[in-house]
């Protein structure tokens, strides 16, 4: 999931597109604006829903807003690496575009890395209409490979209507507008159980050395501060990008994701160090990380009453769906920013585009649906997912924290960092037992190579951006 993902193009020769990445880039000042949005939209999340001044949207705010063409006896296939809720929630916004148009539509479990899924697709003469695409990277490599198709007027159309415009360069390639960025996620978060930060007398860091003396009084409580699902590499990207972000800067977080400094960079170095600091202490984080999937590393926070497995997981805001419906959130289940590392927080997003494979009015008009704010109110209201297009009302969201994270992505517009394993090529930065994934993984075993963990880096991403 990367989604959860909580998700652009970069090999130096056929991977690369300075351009789009140009567009996708913020200013050097995105961080610390966006970082400012994401924590005063989370200072004052309650345990309930009255501090927000909104309710819960109703089924009223998801009337037609989008024109569907009917498509009575036509089959759609939609390819996705979901799985759990996060499956189950998108077949409901598949099945409202089945009851608007006729349509039926079968969702299509795939695995990552989703590329080579599509290639055994293609090369069976069986490709899917539309798959949602988690790496940036990914995107490319379909246009490249000639599987990807342009979208149509009418999905151009919600596009320009609903979203910002780097939501909608990201989704370009050469120019031309391939992906609808369905989904996005907030990955610079903290969810942490708050029966155990009051039993422990702990408070919310805003800083890194907070973050280490929290998790030292969480410890002393008799509670494992930290729950790592380092089963699924990109869970120990998501850490590696928001300490690089804040502590390198977004500059040099630019230029490593597009390798244009290499991975035995000081920065890097620094960023793996205070990385160190937590993953180096074994009591610091629940057993049997390496073989914890990121649904259990966010259930085991929250279960066991007062004494789970472990108090706190960074997780993206897509994290709701895996936190028990016995616990509230904002009251149970509370989230902080990401701590700052160096002088301002980190923001990293990711997200999940809709890339059509094979071109039909059916295909276009569920790119189209995908775009429309109707499609993602619907799941919305379901919790455990969160929508860069701008259309949707906040109210549309299902409690005040959720509502926040909303709001603060929307205000952000531009200003945001992709996910940097998610811009990398996908035999770096996506394929489990390789590249970033495995190297980390291999790093949380013995985070006392620091050095050795750089030259793995390097190497690996030197193979994949083509020098």
């Amino acid at each position: 999931m990367r989604m959860t993902s909580s998700t652009i193009l970069k090999r130096r020769s056929p991977q690369r597109d300075k351009a789009t990445l140009q567009h996708r880039r913020a200013a050097k000042a995105a961080a610390a604006v966006a970082a400012g949005a994401l924590a005063l939209s989370l200072t004052a999340c309650g345990g309930d829903d009255k501090d927000s001044g909104e309710s819960p949207g109703n089924s009223e705010e998801t009337a037609s807003n989008v024109n569907l063409p009917k498509l009575d006896g036509t089959s759609l296939e939609i390819a996705a690496v979901w799985t759990g809720a996060e499956q189950a929630n998108f077949k409901k916004v598949l099945a409202e575009f089945e009851k608007r148009t006729g349509a039926k539509v079968t969702f299509v479990p795939a695995q990552d890395p989703i590329i080579n899924f599509i290639g055994s697709k293609v090369a069976g003469g069986q490709p899917p209409d539309i798959a949602m695409l988690p790496q940036p990277g990914a995107i490319k490599q379909a246009v490249d490979r000639g599987w990807a198709k342009p979208l149509g007027a009418e999905a151009q159309k919600e596009l320009g209507e609903n979203y910002s415009q780097g939501w909608q360069d990201i989704g370009k390639v050469g120019g031309k507008q391939y992906g609808v960025y369905y989904k996005a996620a907030n990955k610079s978060l903290i969810w942490y159980n708050n029966q155990v930060f009051e039993n422990a007398g702990a408070s919310e860091p805003e800083t890194w050395p907070d973050l280490l003396k929290t998790a030292q009084t969480v410890y002393d409580s008799g509670v494992t501060p930290f729950s790592v699902g380092g089963s699924e590499g990109w869970t120990l990207t998501d850490w590696f990008e928001n300490v690089y972000l804040s502590q390198a800067g977004p500059e040099k977080y630019d230029q490593l994701a597009k390798h244009e400094i290499k991975w035995t960079d000081p920065s890097v170095k620094d960023a793996l160090s205070t990385l160190a600091q937590v993953w180096g202490k074994p009591d610091y984080i629940a057993k049997g990380a390496l073989q914890t999937d990121f649904p259990t590393s966010v259930t085991q926070a929250f279960t066991g009453g007062d004494q789970p497995k472990a108090a706190m997981v960074a997780a993206g805001d897509f994290a709701q769906v895996n936190i028990p419906k016995s616990m509230k959130i904002g009251t149970d289940a509370k989230v902080f920013p990401f701590p700052a590392v160096g002088d301002n927080g980190p923001v990293v997003s990711g997200g999940d585009a809709a890339v059509i494979l094979k071109d039909s009015k059916g295909a276009q008009a569920l790119a189209t649906w995908l775009a429309s704010p109707d499609a993602a109110q619907i799941q919305a209201k379901l919790g455990g997912y969160l929508s860069p297009n701008k259309s949707v009302p906040n109210s549309a969201y299902p409690n005040a924290v959720q509502r926040r994270i909303a709001k603060a992505l929307i205000d952000a517009g531009d200003d945001f960092r992709f996910d940097m394993s998610d811009q990398a090529p996908q035999a770096f930065g996506g394929t489990p037992g390789k590249g970033e994934w495995k190297t980390l993984q291999d790093f949380l075993k013995n985070p006392k190579d620091i050095a050795g963990t750089q030259a793995k880096l390097e190497a690996q991403a030197a193979a994949a951006y083509g020098g």
